[in-house]
């Protein structure tokens, strides 16, 4: 059975039992750190947090999430295995990188005007999946990619074909962001077209269209997708999202769906309050809304358990075991 890296080591795939696949513990937009108020990193305090965060899902049986921050924006894999040790729940590290209009693409660009930074992109992540992450000891599990609303850049078509260059060497599987969930079907053709192999994509934030369409073009690919956005209903309403899903289902595609959140226990960066709107709209906004909500709900419209139990358990498993 294949290995998959964790923040505290290498487990069997079998292992990963029901799999949150795009979640967040931190994260830090770049430049926070500039900010001359931004809050001080106190570890302790975020690994308390984060572990508050997560038992609730716990207790609906959640073993395994990845954490799908990529090395742009506020990564602290430090922090991923100490909350792993205090949770005894599984954590998958990220490496990649972030799109290019909200990522830190200005460092690899300067360097790109007299090098080739898609092979420093390749060295970087093939590092980090083989030999670590810093001084950590923390190998990534996962590959991140992201691309901007309606376009992949330049930029970003670098990042891609150096993740699928990376995926293709060690089997380490690729996840995506997609913006307002454009360009599933452009970062799967050219993710594949650099032979990154098909079964281990998964094309994120699909469930920001309900275009059943645009969905089964994405899934003609051969890859899967994630409805990984349940609870920010200031971008998308959850009842398109369910929507989606149930459609989806009842087509046939349980073999091919992954549920998540995008779920960020703590920014890093200076506090900020959320105006009372947008409070409203992330009130289910948590890493057990899957469980507590959202499952209870499909089940009503004739989901059924074997179907969740795919999404959960054997989806995540495939995609990260072969």
């Amino acid at each position: 059975m294949a290995k998959v890296n964790t923040a505290l080591g290498a487990i069997d795939a079998t292992d990963l039992g029901p799999t949150l696949i795009h979640e967040h513990l931190v994260l830090g937009y770049p430049g926070y750190d500039a900010d001359a108020l931004c809050t001080p990193y106190n570890k302790d305090e975020l690994v308390k947090t984060c572990a508050e965060a997560l038992d609730e899902a716990k207790k609906y049986g959640l073993k395994t999430v990845v954490d799908a921050t990529p090395n742009d924006l506020g990564r602290r894999v430090e922090l991923d295995k100490a909350v792993s040790e205090k949770t005894g729940i599984n954590i998958i590290c990220s490496t990649g990188m972030y799109m290019e209009a909200e990522g830190q693409p200005a460092y690899l660009k300067f360097r790109g005007q007299l090098l080739d930074i898609q092979a420093e992109l390749y060295d970087t992540f093939m590092h980090e999946i083989t030999v670590g992450i810093g001084k950590s000891g923390v190998k990534a599990g996962v590959i991140k990619v992201a691309t901007g609303h309606g376009c992949i850049s330049p930029y970003e078509e670098k990042v891609l074909k150096a993740a699928a260059k990376a995926q293709k060497a060690t089997g380490v599987p690729i996840i995506t962001h997609t913006q307002s969930g454009t360009m599933g079907v452009e970062q799967a053709t050219l993710l594949i077209g650099e032979e990154a192999d098909p079964k281990k994509i998964m094309i994120g934030h699909m469930c920001c269209s309900s275009n059943l369409e645009y969905h089964l073009a994405v899934l003609s690919k051969g890859v899967s997708i994630g409805l990984d956005r349940f609870g920010i209903e200031f971008l998308y309403p959850d009842n398109l999202r369910k929507a989606t899903l149930v459609g989806l289902l009842a087509i046939g595609y349980a073999d091919y769906i992954m549920l998540s959140h995008d779920h960020i226990a703590n920014w890093l960066g200076r506090p900020f309050e959320l105006p009372d709107f947008v409070q409203a709209m992330l009130a289910n906004w948590s890493y057990s809304h899957v469980f507590k909500n959202i499952i209870p709900e499909v089940k009503k419209t004739g989901v059924t358990e074997e179907q969740v139990n795919k999404m959960l358990v054997n989806n995540p498993k495939r995609l990260f075991g072969g």
